[in-house]
């Protein structure tokens, strides 16, 4: 319990102190763009430029599903209330980009919308059955970011090893989709599957990683290698100077009482002033 409360609550809080408002951005923009295109999609105008760009369908040429799935992702469906889903969407795209940045929770969001999208034309081609689905399906219009929402939901839970966010977020979908068996729950169960791999393989690989080595340890370690040179050479003067003997004590005399090595080459029987007192 512990570790999922610093992995999904206090690790994303922590860094949203720290970046500020720009940590959340990309699920601003996305709620931005959900908000703004569905109130455009309202217009006479509006709606034609929309379809054009958003509008797939599994009857469609796969080049052109790929252009439009981008952008498909922001349109709300027809049949589902805009604002609605946005707590949820915000959520999702708010606790991926604090936790794994930007490029990550595109990267994620855009690769399980796709893999629901590509799995619906193989759903049709299969037929009615129990992993099919009857061909009038090609024809419905595949827009939303509701497959996103729970693919990153189940991709973070798995990153991050956390059951309870699994369950509170992904598993309601999970369990709906299975109830009703349509074209659309078909999808989220197919972006909950590719989101789970893509998390165990990101888990995975930051496992293996190597633990980096704090800029702290290594000044330590150079301080003690520091003080370990320092002290041998300490220890090779000292050494040195005892190996002298009395003319190293008498010459460390001479230097403290400011004479130096002019005392020990004084002629004998001269005065401190140089002269013979015999004379």
């Amino acid at each position: 319990m512990l570790h999922e409360w610093r992995n999904v609550v206090a690790t994303p809080c922590r860094r949203l102190r720290e970046r500020g408002p720009l940590g959340v951005s990309l699920a601003v923009i996305a709620c931005v763009a959900v908000i703004g295109l569905h109130e455009f999609q309202q217009t006479a105008a509006g709606a034609g430029v929309v379809r054009v760009l958003s509008e797939v369908r599994a009857d469609q040429p796969v080049w052109l599903t790929l252009l439009r799935t981008p952008v498909s992702l922001f349109v709300p469906a027809v049949d589902l209330p805009a604002w609605g889903g946005l707590p949820r969407l915000f959520l999702a795209f708010a606790l991926a980009e604090l936790l794994f940045g930007r490029v990550r929770t595109l990267a994620v969001a855009y690769a399980v919308t796709l893999a629901g999208t590509l799995g619906a034309r193989v759903m049709i081609a299969l037929g009615p059955g129990r992993l099919g689905v009857p061909a009038e399906a090609a024809h419905t219009v595949d827009t939303g970011a509701s497959a996103a929402i729970v693919g990153l939901f189940a991709y973070t839970a798995v990153a991050v090893r956390s059951p309870l966010l699994f369950l509170a977020a992904v598993v309601p979908t999970v369990t709906g989709s299975i109830a009703e068996p349509n074209l659309a729950g078909r999808e989220h169960l197919i972006a909950v599957a590719v989101a789970m791999v893509l998390g165990a393989v990101s888990r995975g690989a930051h496992c293996q990683r190597p633990l980096p080595v704090s800029k702290a340890a290594d000044r330590d370690v150079t301080q003690d290698g520091k003080a370990a040179q320092d002290g041998k050479v300490t220890h090779d003067r000292e050494a040195g100077q005892g190996g002298e003997g009395g003319h190293g004590a008498e010459a460390g005399w001479g230097r403290e009482t400011g004479e130096g090595d002019s005392r020990c080459r004084r002629p004998a029987g001269h005065g401190r002033d140089g002269r013979d007192p015999q004379r």
